[in-house]
């Protein structure tokens, strides 16, 4: 018997414990769906892949940039700057709304410095990205998939 005046105290392994439960042959399996899904992981990537994407579109040479000047150094900073909103909405998850939100106006910044946001593409996987991270909700219990679908009930 417990005695009912002490306090049970949670066990911190317990939540470990479970996520190596799902897959006991492989325990890292469990921790990196955990980790994933305390975070918006989704949107986090798809803003890191804009940013690299818009990036590598752009062909000026160094000479070209100091030439041109602040629109010349604006079309590599913002993709460089998308692709830390992106690795920050990864890594650092409290804080979301605001990097999402930054990589929405760096993304549609892009439109105008960085080759209509990376012929596109970029445009399209930064907008996604930021929507996703700016709609995840982080109390919210993951899914679980179902393998098998249920036979129908017959009543």
């Amino acid at each position: 018997m417990t005695d009912p005046d002490q306090a049970v105290t949670p066990d911190p392994d317990a939540d470990a414990q479970a996520d190596e439960s799902v897959h006991p042959a492989e325990p890292g399996v469990g921790r990196w769906r955990a980790w994933r899904g305390r975070r918006p992981f989704a949107g986090g990537v798809l803003v890191t892949l804009a940013g690299a994407e818009i990036l590598a579109t752009e062909k000026a040479s160094f000479g070209v940039i100091v030439h041109i000047g602040m629109q010349g150094l604006s079309g590599y900073l913002i993709p460089v700057v998308m692709v830390v909103c992106g690795l920050l909405l990864l890594f650092n998850p409290a804080q979301r709304l605001f990097y999402s939100i930054l990589s929405v106006l760096l993304t549609l910044g892009s439109w105008v410095t960085s080759n209509l946001g990376g012929f596109f593409i970029g445009l399209l996987l930064g907008l996604v990205g930021s929507c996703l991270s700016f709609g995840w909700l982080p109390d919210q219990a993951p899914r679980r998939r179902r393998w098998r679908r249920r036979a129908p009930s017959t009543s």
